[in-house]
């Protein structure tokens, strides 16, 4: 598959995965329905590696890697951005994770020697700017309390930890470490840690049966885990992190235009622009030339937000 086509699919999935994520919020807890959907993506793709013959047998050092992929892309991430949606409103979310396509951009000079081009920095920029204008009506309502920069911080900690994930992936990925393989171990890995966690708190392990909860468990199973993760990563692995990172700008211009197409919100000028600012970064980034991204040491070289009436499903960001 072509890197448009990976760009494309972690894109429209987690851009997407709110529909599903609203029929998550009820009776189970967060962690303990994230449990249940990385324990089972992973038991999916051991299985599926099993079929194609693919070996799930790696030295002890790559285990070590496979734990902190899932420690930080699957786990305390998800966690920290859980937390800190008690505090803040999905607008600061969607502007906090966000960062991280700057995090990657600084962790991947840092770790792997990666220098972003002119036109990599310039279009981040661009899509800073139009997330911000996206939602600053919303942002404008803020009260900035002492429990909002709190909130704001844990938020930006968790794209923080989940840049430090997208460094691992590389990582693995420079040591020809096959991505299936490693996402299973490191979903594994994530699940037993958000389990670990879920306990500590007294969380109850508790099941939903309803059609709603099953269908949007097993669409974030499937789509959302295993198959927008196995883009993401991939295409991280081809293209390097500072590029890649950008989708985390894209998530929140998906969801706003799913949610004019199926829930009638009303196009104005502020998401025209703020929109074309963040479109028109995506093409700067992705357009640029192989010889954009510098190797300097090196030969080898991701909140949904969208309006405030998605406040409450991302409690449960995906």
């Amino acid at each position: 598959m072509n890197n448009t086509s990976l760009y494309a699919l972690a894109v429209l999935i987690w851009g997407s995965t709110w529909f599903a994520i609203e029929f998550q919020l009820g009776v189970v807890t967060p962690e303990v329905s994230l449990v249940y959907r990385y324990g089972a993506a992973s038991l999916l793709l051991f299985a599926w590696s099993k079929y194609r013959g693919q070996s799930l047998r790696f030295p002890l050092r790559n285990h070590v890697a496979f734990f902190f992929l899932g420690l930080l892309l699957f786990g305390v991430n998800y966690i920290l951005s859980y937390r800190s949606m008690f505090y803040i409103t999905s607008a600061l979310a969607a502007i906090a994770f966000s960062s991280m396509v700057w995090m990657n951009i600084i962790n991947a000079r840092l770790f792997f020697g990666i220098k972003a081009g002119r036109s990599v920095l310039f279009g981040a920029l661009l899509g800073a700017i139009g997330i911000f204008y996206l939602f600053a009506p919303q942002i404008r309502e803020v009260s900035f309390s002492d429990t909002v920069f709190f909130g704001s911080f844990i938020a930006v900690l968790a794209a923080f930890v989940a840049s430090l994930g997208n460094m691992v992936s590389q990582a693995t990925q420079k040591e020809k470490l096959p991505v299936v393989q490693t996402n299973a171990w490191g979903m594994f890995y994530g699940a037993l840690v958000i389990a670990a966690i879920a306990l500590f708190n007294g969380q109850e392990f508790n099941f939903e049966w309803t059609t709603g909860y099953v269908v949007s468990l097993a669409y974030l199973i499937v789509f959302g885990s295993i198959i927008a993760f196995g883009a993401y990563l991939t295409l991280l692995g081809r293209i390097g992190a500072p590029k890649a990172g950008y989708a985390t700008i894209m998530f929140p211009v998906v969801a706003l235009i799913l949610s004019a197409l199926f829930e009638g919100l009303e196009i104005d000028a502020t998401i025209i622009i703020g929109t074309s600012f963040v479109l028109a970064g995506n093409l700067f980034v992705l357009k640029t030339r192989r010889t954009d991204v510098t190797l300097t040491t090196a030969p080898n070289e991701r909140t949904l937000a969208t309006t405030d009436g998605f406040a409450q499903l991302q409690q449960c960001r995906d």
